[in-house]
C-alpha cells in the first residue's frame, strides 16, 4: 500500500491529459461540422432513456449548441491545462450529459470518456508542463502521488480484461463470428478463413493477456508494440471513431512515468526516497466505491438468462466491444377502440431513421417506443390502446427469427432490471 503514496514522475499524467483533452476536442469538434450534433440530439423528438435516467430532460436547440461547443472549450483547456479542475468538472457534466441523453448513441467509448473525465477530476495532472503551473508557480510539481497513475491503469485494465472475457462465447470462439463477416468485404487475405480465426483469437489473447504483459518489465516494451499495432489495425480496418487512439492514449500510462521526458531527452526530477503523499477518507471511500462499482456491473448480465448479445440484458457497460453483428427490422401493429384490427406503426413514424436502425434489435428500446406510442395515441383521445410488435433478427449470420413474442401487448409491460420473459429465447 506505501507505494501507492510515494511519488512518481508526472510526465505521463502529462501526457495523458493533453492527449486526451486533444482527442475529445478534435472529436466534439468532428461530430459539429459534420451535422452530428444536430442528427443524434436536436432533430429527434423522442429520445431514448438508459433506465433509472429518464429524469434527463432535453434542452433547447440553442443550449444544445451552446452545451456542445462548451465541452470543446472545456476538452481545449483539459489539454492546454488551463483552469484544469473547472475544465475536467465541466467536460465530465457534459460529456456525461449527452451520453445519458440518448440511449441509442451508445458507444463503448463515449462511456469510457465519461468515466475518465471524472477520474481526471480527481488526478493532478496540471502541475506541470501546464498554463495552470506558468501562472500560479507554487503549484507546480514535477511528481505526482503513484495512485493517480494507478486509478488511470485500473480503467483501462478493466476495459480490457472485461473486453477480453466478453469474448469467450460459442460463437467468438468456435465460429470466428462475427469477425468472418466483417471481414468478408475487405478482400484479399482478410477474407480468408485463416484471417477470421487469426483475428478472432488474437483479439481475445491480447485483452486477456496485455496487462499483465504492460506491467511485467521485461515484456513491457514488446506488449506495447504490439498493443500499438493492434489499434492501428483497427482503426483501419473498422469504424470505430476516436477509441484506437484513445486506447493508445491510455496505454502508454502502463510504460514508465518519465517516459515523455526519455523521448524528449530531458532530465528526470529528483525525488527524496522519504517523500510520501497522502489520500483523504473521503476520496479513499470515493474511489473504493467507484471501482467497486466498475468491477462488479459488467458481471451482471450472467444473472440474466439467454446471450446477452441477443437479450441486450447486461450488454451495456461491460464492455461488450464489437462482439456481434445483428440484423434487424421491427413493425409495431396498433389496436384500440375505434380500430380492432391492427393497424401497422413503423418506428420511423416517430423516432429519426437514425434512431429507428439502432433500437429496432433492442428489447429495451422497443418496449420505450412502444409507450411513447401508447401515451401519443391516449393524448389524442384513443382508448383500450394495445401495442405489439412483429420483430425479426438475425444475430451473427444465424437466420433471422423473432426477438419479441408477437401476442405481447407492450403497453402491460414494465421497464425493469427483471429479466423480460417476453423476450424469444435464440434458437
Amino acid at each position: 500500500m506505501k507505494r501507492l503514496f510515494a511519488p512518481v514522475d508526472i510526465a505521463s499524467l502529462v501526457a495523458f491529459r493533453i492527449a486526451f483533452g486533444t482527442l475529445i476536442c478534435a472529436e466534439m469538434l468532428r461530430y459539429l461540422l459534420k451535422g452530428y450534433v444536430t442528427t443524434l440530439w436536436v432533430k429527434p423528438t423522442f429520445h431514448f432513456k438508459y433506465y433509472g435516467f429518464g429524469w434527463v430532460a432535453d434542452l433547447p436547440e440553442p443550449l444544445i449548441y451552446a452545451a456542445w461547443i462548451s465541452g470543446a472549450v472545456a476538452a481545449a483547456c483539459f489539454a492546454l491545462g488551463l483552469f484544469y479542475r473547472a475544465a475536467a468538472v465541466w467536460l465530465c457534466v457534459v460529456q456525461t450529459y449527452f451520453f445519458l441523453l440518448d440511449e441509442t448513441k451508445w458507444m463503448n467509448h463515449f462511456y469510457l470518456t465519461c468515466l475518465l473525465a471524472f477520474l481526471a477530476i480527481l488526478v493532478p495532472c496540471h502541475r506541470a508542463f501546464s498554463l495552470d503551473a506558468w501562472r500560479k508557480p507554487e503549484t507546480r510539481s514535477d511528481t505526482a502521488p503513484a495512485w493517480a497513475l494507478w486509478i488511470l491503469r485500473t480503467q483501462m485494465g478493466i476495459v480490457y480484461f472485461y473486453g477480453g472475457l466478453a469474448k469467450i462465447t460459442p460463437d467468438w470462439l468456435l465460429r470466428a463470428e462475427p469477425m468472418r463477416i466483417w471481414l468478408r468485404g475487405k478482400g484479399g487475405l482478410l477474407a480468408t478463413e485463416a484471417a477470421a480465426w487469426t483475428l478472432s483469437w488474437g483479439g481475445l489473447l491480447l485483452d486477456l493477456l496485455i496487462v499483465p504483459l504492460l506491467l511485467w518489465r521485461r515484456t513491457r516494451t514488446a506488449a506495447f508494440i504490439v498493443a500499438v499495432l493492434f489499434h492501428l489495425a483497427n482503426s483501419r480496418l473498422f469504424t470505430i471513431g476516436v477509441f484506437p487512439w484513445l486506447a493508445i492514449a491510455m496505454t502508454t500510462l502502463f510504460l514508465d512515468p518519465s517516459w515523455p521526458r526519455r523521448l524528449l531527452r530531458k532530465e528526470r526530477p529528483t525525488v527524496p526516497a522519504s517523500a510520501t503523499y497522502t489520500m483523504g477518507r473521503g476520496l479513499a471511500a470515493l474511489l473504493t466505491l467507484y471501482f467497486a462499482i466498475q468491477f462488479l456491473v459488467p458481471l451482471r448480465h450472467f444473472l440474466y438468462p439467454g446471450n446477452p448479445d441477443w437479450t441486450e440484458q447486461g450488454h451495456r457497460f461491460s464492455w461488450h466491444m464489437m462482439l456481434r453483428t445483428k440484423a434487424s427490422k421491427c413493425r409495431y401493429f396498433v389496436t384500440h377502440a375505434d380500430a380492432p384490427e391492427p393497424v401497422k406503426v413503423y418506428p420511423t413514424d416517430y423516432v429519426t431513421d437514425y434512431q429507428a436502425m439502432k433500437m429496432s434489435g433492442r428489447p429495451d428500446m422497443i418496449l420505450q417506443l412502444a409507450h411513447h406510442i401508447g401515451r401519443s395515441l391516449e393524448a389524442r383521445g384513443y382508448r383500450d390502446v394495445e401495442v405489439r410488435v412483429k420483430t425479426e433478427a438475425a444475430l451473427n449470420g444465424r437466420p433471422a427469427q423473432d426477438l419479441i413474442r408477437r401476442r405481447t401487448d407492450l403497453l402491460q409491460e414494465k421497464r425493469s432490471l427483471r429479466n423480460y420473459d417476453w423476450i424469444v429465447p435464440l434458437e
